[in-house]
């Protein structure tokens, strides 16, 4: 599928500091930046070993509030994209993943808001709940839109719909713009799992409810980023980033009843239509996903080299 073309900044961002820089999303997220022409200062709590153009990189602990606020105040940039966080809570200490993913982003929003910089942040489907249930879970109709209930029991989840309140309260409170941007499962052109066989794909030996087969690749989420900092809206906005399908190639609803709780009474699905509905980022964004996993990619599928 064909890259779209690269939007120009509605705040003319010619600096954006990005947080979480050397990490799965990060990294193609600065590359993508800077290859566009901005300057990306990207945070980590380690440099990257190389370099690249329009980049610069600083070791930062985003838990440490003053650090934190001292080196945007430094960079003072013209947008902030907060992607850092632990994102693994079967992995991590609950404590641990709730308390680091808490703590930066209000110690990033905070100097954000005090700053007057609006803000792009990468939240998650798992504020849903259903990513880490125990058990079956069901969703309240579906496709399930930006307005379903929240509903998360493990600590990734949770903190991020408190990442989500902490960015209503600073835009409510300082007036600045921030897109939450809630991905589905991120695949890499050389991190996907494999793919299935489609004809032949036993459902029955899915995780209970997990993430409905949804799923985005990287350089979509990259190319949502951009559209996010070239939007010109107020306030806070959510918007799903998320294939068109599932990865799984079955119809989604018989995936549903299969490993889910079952299908609500409110469905509304075609086919292979992901779970998770995207027509809020094409309508707001101009954002449709560029490309899918079940289709031969011919473009350039390096990672950033950088690292």
């Amino acid at each position: 599928m064909t890259e779209l073309s690269t939007p120009e900044f509605a705040h003319d961002a010619d600096t954006a500091l990005v947080t979480g820089a050397t990490g799965d999303v990060g990294s193609w997220v600065v590359d993508r930046l800077a290859d566009g022409g901005t300057h990306v200062v990207g945070i980590d709590r380690d440099r990257p070993e190389g370099v690249r153009a329009n980049a610069d990189f600083r070791a930062v602990d985003l838990t440490d509030q003053a650090a934190t606020w001292e080196t945007i105040h430094e960079v003072d940039p013209d947008a902030i994209v907060h992607l850092a966080a632990i994102s693994s809570p079967q992995e991590n200490p609950a404590t641990r993943v709730f308390r680091n993913n808490v703590s930066s982003t209000y110690n990033v929003f905070q100097a954000a808001g005090r700053t007057g910089t609006d803000v792009v942040w990468s939240s998650s489907q798992a504020a849903y709940g259903a990513l880490f249930a125990a058990g079956a879970w069901t969703p309240d109709y579906l496709p399930i839109d930006e307005d379903h209930e929240r509903r998360p029991e493990d600590p990734y989840g949770l903190s991020k719909v408190c990442g989500e309140e902490i960015a209503r309260s600073i835009a409510r409170q300082y007036g600045i713009s921030v897109t939450t941007i809630r991905p589905a499962t991120i695949f890499s052109p050389e991190r996907a799992r494999a793919r299935p066989n489609e004809d032949g794909t036993d459902l029955s030996a899915e995780e209970p409810s997990g993430n409905f087969g949804s799923y985005v690749d990287v350089r979509d989420v990259a190319r949502m980023v951009e559209a996010a900092l070239a939007a010109d809206h107020g306030g806070h906005e959510a918007f799903h980033c998320v294939a068109d399908e599932n990865y799984l190639g079955r119809p989604t609803a018989e995936l549903l009843e299969t490993v889910g709780g079952g299908l609500p009474d409110e469905t509304a699905l075609e086919g292979k239509q992901s779970a998770l509905s995207n027509a809020k980022a094409a309508d707001v964004l101009d954002w449709t996903p560029a490309h899918s996993w079940h289709e031969q990619d011919d473009g350039d599928v390096s990672g950033p080299t950088w690292l």
